[in-house]
């Protein structure tokens, strides 16, 4: 739900992957990456077909585990950002994997002439905003010493598709760069590659339709999880939910009371006046309420991208001191 693009990544690549592999072997050669090609024969088309399919299954389910569980970014980003992302880092790992190769001839003297093929340069660099934008959970602990975190089974995902092929760490160590550069506020990479407006309209009216998937309807019941972790993360998930609900339910009986909108205030106190030195348990005076915040209208259209209303973006915006993960999180929630 709300992740029509990462549907997509998971659907189509997967299953050309397995119709290359079962049916259709003689035509594995035109989706290889090869380097030499590429700079001998100047094939940049392979660039294209050798960094979108994967040609080994173990790499194709690894990959497709990674984007059923960075799905997160989709829903907090919309799907223009997140696509923008992903069509960044992908342009970027291009670059930096030709410069790897050239560097490790150049000080080891070892010639790569082709790489693991498929999607594999944006797929490590999801771990950087994965590493730093998603909270860190502690589910339990292994011998009393070893942290099990709600985060543990994506990097171990990652280190088994690590360790796939011989020269994959190339892939993943330019998909890492090309991560931090398009994270970067100093290089600002975000700003120049990017995918137009009009571009993200014309997939959103024909794609779209195509891969997005109805909102769930009825809760997934708890203890449903295949290990006792996971049926424990679903409880704090679920209990995580509860509690927004019951605050959403006393704003909206206080509306129903006092008419109006809702009062965001109740539910994000600290963000409003966290710069307000005269602060004080959440009752500030009428002297140091803070102006109201200046709205990003670019965060605003994002919001309102991925299915958002105007009021409601600006509202969530506001409230969270223009924090766009707090007022995504929120929205989603509600």
């Amino acid at each position: 739900d709300k992740a029509p693009l990462s549907k997509s990544l998971l659907l189509v690549p997967s299953a050309t992957s397995i119709l290359l592999t079962l049916l259709f072997q003689h035509y594995q050669k035109f989706f290889a990456y090869n380097l030499q090609a590429v700079k001998e024969d100047f094939q940049i088309w392979r660039l294209v077909c050798g960094r979108s399919i994967c040609l080994d299954l173990k790499d194709t389910f690894c990959s497709s585990l990674l984007i059923y569980n960075f799905r997160i970014f989709e829903r907090r980003y919309g799907s223009r950002k997140f696509s923008s992302f992903l069509l960044g880092t992908w342009m970027l790992s291009a670059l930096f994997d030709l410069l790897l190769v050239e560097i490790t001839q150049y000080i080891f003297g070892i010639t790569i002439n082709s790489l693991p093929s498929g999607f594999l340069g944006p797929v490590f660099a999801l771990f950087v905003p994965f590493y730093s934008s998603i909270p860190r959970v502690q589910v339990t602990q292994v011998l009393g010493h070893f942290s099990i975190t709600n985060k543990s089974l994506v990097y171990i995902l990652g280190l088994q598709l690590l360790t796939s092929g011989s020269y994959i760490w190339i892939l993943a160590l330019s998909g890492l760069i090309s991560g931090i550069c398009y994270n970067s506020s100093i290089l600002k990479v975000h700003r120049i590659l990017c995918v137009p407006r009009w571009v993200a309209k014309i997939f959103s009216w024909t794609l779209e339709p195509v891969f997005s998937s109805a909102e769930p309807t009825n809760e997934v019941r708890v203890g449903m999880g295949a290990t006792v972790d996971i049926q424990r993360q679903q409880r704090m998930e679920l209990l995580d939910r509860q509690i927004m609900m019951s605050q959403v339910a006393q704003m909206r009986r206080q509306r129903q009371q006092q008419g109006g909108m809702i009062n965001w205030n109740r539910l994000f106190p600290p963000l409003r006046h966290r710069h307000n030195a005269n602060y004080q348990d959440h009752r500030p005076s009428e002297q140091g309420i803070p102006p109201p915040t200046e709205v990003s209208e670019e965060q605003v259209a994002r919001l309102m991208e991925m299915g958002f209303s105007r009021g409601d973006a600006l509202e969530a915006l506001r409230a969270s001191n223009n924090d766009l993960n707090v007022a995504t999180n929120f929205l989603l929630q509600h």
